[in-house]
This record gives C-alpha cells, structure tokens and sequence, in this order.
C-alpha cells in the first residue's frame, strides 16, 4: 500500500527519535559505569562549539541534546523516504547500513568541521556499537509502522540458513573461549578477570591492569563485541564450508582463509589491548584460538552431511 508523504515523514521523526533515544541512553550507561554521567553530550557540545572540555552542564547536555535529536529525525526521514523510493521492506541489514554509513558520516563530519582534533573524542567501539544497535531499533520501528507483512528481526533467519547456522556457529566459538578464560580466571582466584580487562581496553582506553575494575558492566559491554564478533566469524566458516561442499578442491585455499582470520583477529586483539594480551600470556590466547576453531569446526562438521561425503570422495579419488 503507498503511503502519503506525511506518513513517511512522520514515520521517519518518530523512528529517528526513537533510534536517538537508544545512542543517549547508551552513551549514559557507558558514561555512568565510569563514573562521569553525561561527559559524552557535553564534550561532544564543547567540540561542536570549540570550547574547552570541561564538567557537564545542564546547559551544555540540553544544547547538544537538542541538536541530537533533530539530526536523528532528519536521519530517520531519509531512511523512510530511501525505502519508499526503493519499494522494499525495512531490514536489519538496512539497519546496520544506517548505522555504519548514514550516523558515522553525520557524526564525524560533524566533528571534523567543528574540529579535526576532536575526532577521537569517543571511542569508536561505542559510536559503531550504539549507531548499529540504533539502526535495528529504527528499522523494527518503520517495519511495525508499515503494517509490513515480510518476516523481520529473527524470524527473517528462516530465508537465510546461512545466517542461522552461522549465528549458532559463532555462539560455539564465543561459548568455548570464555568457558576457558573463565576457568583461567578462576583458577588465578580473578574471576571474569580477562572479559573485564579487555572490555576496560578495548571500549574504555585502560591502558595497565591498575586501571581495570572487575563489574558486571564492563563485562556485560564486552561480552556483547566478543558475542558478536564470533558471529561475524560463524558466518564465515559456515559460507567457506558450503563453498567446499560445491568445490572440494578448494579445501587448501579455505585452510589459509582460516588461518587468515585467526591472525587478522589475533592482530587486532593485540593492537587494541596489547598490555592485556602480555597479563593473559601469548599461550593462554594461543589456545584460546585453537578451541574456538576446533569448536566451531566440529559444529560446522557435524552439521554438514554434504561436506562430510565430498571431501571424503576427495580423498579416495586421491589414494
């Protein structure tokens, strides 16, 4: 059914809002789990108006609140009005587009022209984070606004095997590491020692192991990165392990793509986190990564019967 462009408009404000509403609420709990409620709209209105970084202010978080919310609205009719013109559904991938291309343009351009030098004024981990998580609230909100009758959110995951079996690959990875860094931790008489450490790292800048505070906060914060960076991993070896199923003779060239991925991930641990890396030790992350490969081999395995056949006709057509 077409929609007037006053629907579309007033979709587009009331689904902005609402995905700004979850970036402020984000940026609250991240800022009150280090002890400094508010610093993030008030530093970001002290970058936008070139002044000096200093305590909150009722005036400064209420400017910059404003200005928040009207870029989000004016966001969210774009998005309305690109969906239209396309004449496709809302989906979570377009969510992820949303938060990824649309918000990160608008907020770093925003700080570049205010700015240069304020740019890294928040973590990116957040910014990535809040405006991906802002974009699935927006497209839940046009998708339900829209009265659309195609499969959204999880119940899309039906259409796309690919996704579900990756999704549930990754879980196994992600399960195994942190049941062998928890044991790791309890074992030293530290534990969720390590999830604290590198989400303290990686989301907040902790620089030494004096600076890390055991909570389940910071937990909470890392384990949904280390939850979905595994998953992004699952979907990759379930997509390489159909491709073998098509072509067997490629299993080389999908070893050395695994080994790849394993390295690319070592390198930014250590990149992001390198004084955690050293506490942990390079043997406790080494087979850390084995586990999580083996795991989720053995489930990628087991769960493909084709595949199984394949290589194994592989390796008698070889003898």
């Amino acid at each position: 059914m077409k929609r007037s462009i006053h629907h579309l408009i007033a979709d587009g404000v009331v689904g902005g809002v609402l995905a700004g509403l979850v970036v402020a609420l984000w940026f609250l709990v991240v800022d009150s789990l280090a002890g400094r409620p508010f610093h993030t709209p008030a530093a970001l209105a002290g970058a936008l108006t070139r002044q000096p970084i200093g305590p909150p202010t009722f005036r400064l978080v209420a400017a910059y609140t404003v200005v928040h919310f009207a870029v989000f609205a004016l966001l969210g009719i774009a998005m309305a009005g690109a969906i239209a013109v396309l004449r496709t559904p809302p989906r979570l991938l377009f969510g992820v587009l949303f938060g990824l291309v649309a918000q990160e343009l608008a907020f770093y351009a925003g700080l570049l022209l205010s700015d240069a030098s304020r740019v890294a004024i928040v973590p990116w981990p957040h910014v990535v984070a809040a405006n991906v998580l802002s974009g699935f609230v927006l497209m839940g909100y046009l998708h339900r606004a829209a009265r659309d009758q195609h499969p959204f959110g999880l119940a899309a995951l039906k259409g796309h095997p690919l996704l579900t079996q990756g999704l549930v690959t990754g879980l196994v990875g992600a399960g195994v590491v942190a049941l062998w860094f928890f044991a790791l931790d309890v074992a030293a008489g530290h534990p969720l020692r390590t999830p604290a450490a590198l989400g303290a790292a990686l989301l907040f800048g902790a620089s030494n192991v004096a600076s890390v505070d055991v909570n389940l906060g910071v937990v909470a914060a890392y384990t949904v990165v280390h939850v979905a960076a595994f998953v992004v991993a699952g979907v990759l070896f379930v997509a390489i392990a159909e491709q073998l199923e098509r072509t067997p003779a490629l299993m080389l060239l999908a070893a050395m793509a695994l080994i790849v991925l394993d390295a690319v991930v070592g390198a930014a641990l250590a990149l992001g986190a390198q004084w955690v890396v050293g506490t942990l030790g390079a043997s406790s992350v080494l087979v850390a990564n084995l586990l999580a490969v083996g795991a989720m081999s053995w489930y990628v395995w087991a769960t493909h019967p084709v595949l199984r056949r394949r290589l194994h006709e592989q390796v008698h057509v070889h003898v």
